[in-house]
């Protein structure tokens, strides 16, 4: 490593102001940045500084994806082998890598369109490059179903930074969810390609693995969308080849679904990494499961044939579809989210609530958790609005009351 910040030092001046190549000093600090902490210091005035920052804050984030990332990979890899009947006879290291492989290419689209975007326009408004796309760049194919063409992801992620992003001014700025934004795109203008049956398993071998080409005797049908298409009679959830799923199925995520969200065990083992290491709010977590659990339960109480999700056990709202991975690791981006403290209870509490309640009585749709998440990004800023009014007023009259007494 120091190698290679002599090499750094070397080339810098021809960035710099007057440097053969000072037209990409941008895109150098951007690299450097990325690499090494920035050794550039306060030249005036008074400031505070502590470890953590925008970098620091952005590392834990994708530390704590690691799981839902990697159990993703493998249950793409095993759904495959299950969809082919060759399960039995295949290692966890083959079926990994069939997953690994079918996702490091939606991993790359994703950082190559997005931080491309992000470096084009750094350079034309002569702005530093920000990491807020090193998060998101990891989202996005996480949320997506495995058989998303790369060309549809090119475009979707394009147009969430450019238009949920960069027109707001870049990191920090947007107000909506740019992970989300690029799901929304892609299921208003590709609606098959993220709703139907075939998307969420891989079934053609395309990496010379030695499993079988394709099979279709089976459906590739998520729990949701099994609920959503269910006319009739007891409401039973099967995996791809009709094995009957209990609710620790659902919690250990070996079921179909978008890449990383299938697991709720893998995601509480990144909230653990971000409550314990202070980066995400645990307000707007613990409520976005509050008001999912309250709006299960109300519809569990109340059932009707007409709205099939509402067979389903609170327990199973949470655990299916992307409720748990929305709560964990998209309510709390500080960005787009409320940020006092009772704002932040409101704000999670009405994610959950609304969630559930488009995934019941909404049976054109069956996820709620995008639509719920965004939704609220637009009303964050308003109900920080009335709490910071409902406090002044608080106070003024309490200074009121104080004035009284002395008088």
């Amino acid at each position: 490593m120091k190698t290679l910040r002599n090499y750094l030092d070397k080339v810098k001046p021809n960035f710099l102001p007057g440097g053969k190549w000072a037209m990409f000093r941008s895109v150098f600090e951007g690299f450097e940045s990325f690499l090494y902490v920035p050794s550039t210091t306060s030249l005036s005035g008074v400031h505070i500084h502590d470890s953590v920052d925008t970098k620091r804050t952005m590392s834990v984030v994708i530390l704590a994806l690691m799981p839902a990332l990697l159990f993703g990979m493998y249950n793409v890899g095993y759904q495959h082998y299950l969809a082919l009947g060759e399960l039995s006879v295949t290692g966890f290291w083959p079926i990994f890598f069939f997953g690994f492989l079918a996702v490091l290419p939606k991993i790359i689209v994703s950082y190559v369109v997005g931080l491309g975007i992000e470096f084009i326009v750094a350079q034309w408004r002569g702005h530093e490059i920000q990491e807020g796309f090193l998060v998101s760049g990891i989202l996005i194919p996480m949320i997506v179903p495995v058989d998303t063409p790369l060309w549809m992801l090119a475009v979707a992620t394009a147009f969430a930074v450019i238009f949920a992003k960069e027109v707001f001014g870049g990191t920090g700025m947007n107000i909506f969810n740019v992970a989300l934004v690029t799901r929304a795109f892609l299921f208003f203008a590709y609606p098959s390609k993220m709703s139907g049956d075939g998307v969420f398993v891989r079934t053609l071998d395309t990496f010379g693995l030695g499993a079988g080409q394709v099979c279709d005797s089976f459906s590739g049908a998520t729990p949701l969308g099994q609920v959503a298409t269910h006319t009739g009679g007891d409401l039973v959830l099967h995996n791809i080849v009709g094995t009957p799923l209990s609710t620790l199925d659902n919690f250990l995520g070996l079921i179909p679904g978008s890449i990383g969200e299938t697991s709720t065990l893998a995601i509480l083992i990144g909230a653990v990494i971000l409550l314990w290491t202070g980066v995400a709010s645990w307000r707007v977590m613990f409520s976005v499961f509050v008001g999912g659990l309250v709006m299960g339960t109300i519809a569990w109480l109340f059932p009707s044939s007409v709205y099939p999700a509402s067979f389903l056990s609170p327990l199973n709202q949470l655990c299916l579809g992307g409720f748990a991975f929305a709560a964990v690791f998209m309510a709390t981006d500080p960005v787009t989210g409320a940020r006092t403290r009772t704002g932040q209870y409101i704000y999670g509490f009405l994610i959950g609530l609304i969630a559930i309640l488009i995934r019941v009585y909404n049976t054109g749709y069956p996820e709620g958790a995008m639509l719920a998440v965004l939704l609220m990004n637009v009303f964050a800023p308003l109900i920080d609005h009335f709490v910071v009014g409902a406090n002044i007023k608080r106070r003024l009259k309490r200074a009121e009351r104080r004035k009284t007494e002395l008088l």
